[in-house]
């Protein structure tokens, strides 16, 4: 038996045209499911669309800013008209910039919120209005392993850190609020992940001594190593599971 078998469901993806928004859509697409992938830069969409369907994958590509309200209801409407429907949000589009508190502009801390906070909330409200009248449905939020902790040594995580903090804490209302229509809504806390937003820190010489002091395993995370998280949450086999995050983060929250 397939547990995680998604055939004839619809996974729409944020942030999909890089990093994880890919690895995450990859996930997804082995296991049967229709592809609903959203990003802003429609270039790279295009690019990434066409390697999945090399692998024979059914893709529909829209361009879509999780920080316009106009462009995400533009792009929810569009997968609707499309596929009939949405079974499957992974809300995985973010901003990470590291600046220390005292020292970060208005406009950055602003920028960050919108995409983290705002974007996410008014992603899921657009889908959740498709989920709430099918009474089916599974959220998947990107949070982090900051959205539990901080990071000993680090002066520059309090904007991430808020925003991922704000992720969970709506994922557990959002939960709450829709269990009895068919919606689950839970949320993956990675730790750290190749992907073009963590290129910087991860080739930081000194971040290196990070991830040996504060990770059991002394190492970031590798490809493929997220996708039975998201493929549980988004699985019929997590009917009964709501609320939740799951870190997978080499045991980085568990010290």
């Amino acid at each position: 038996m397939n547990y995680f078998d998604l055939t004839g469901r619809v996974a729409m993806v944020t942030g999909a045209s890089s990093g994880l928004g890919v690895q995450f859509a990859h996930a997804l697409g082995s296991q049967g499911a229709k592809l609903a992938l959203v990003a802003r830069r429609e270039g790279k969409l295009e690019e990434v669309k066409k390697d999945l369907e090399s692998k024979g994958y059914e893709i529909f590509v829209q361009k879509c800013d999780v920080t316009d309200s106009d462009s995400i209801k533009n792009a929810v409407d569009s997968i609707e008209k499309h596929y009939g429907k949405i079974d499957i949000l992974v809300n995985n589009a973010g901003l990470g910039i590291g600046e220390p508190a005292d020292t970060m502009s208005d406009e950055v801390w602003e920028r960050m919120m919108k995409t983290n906070i705002d974007g996410v909330y008014k992603v899921v409200r657009e889908v959740g209005k498709i989920m709430k009248k099918n009474k089916y449905g599974r959220v998947i939020n990107l949070g982090s392993i900051h959205s539990r902790v901080a990071m000993a040594h680090s002066n520059m995580m309090t904007a991430y850190a808020t925003t991922k903090g704000a992720v969970l804490m709506m994922t557990k209302a959002l939960a709450n609020e829709w269990a009895k229509e068919g919606i689950t809504v839970n949320s993956i806390g990675p730790a750290y992940f190749e992907s073009e937003m963590t290129e910087a820190v991860i080739e930081n010489e000194a971040f290196a001594n990070v991830v040996e002091a504060y990770c059991p395993m002394g190492r970031i995370g590798k490809t493929g190593e997220l996708d039975t998280a998201v493929l549980y949450f988004a699985s019929e086999y997590s009917s009964y599971t709501t609320g939740q995050l799951i870190n997978v983060d080499g045991g980085w929250t568990a010290i």
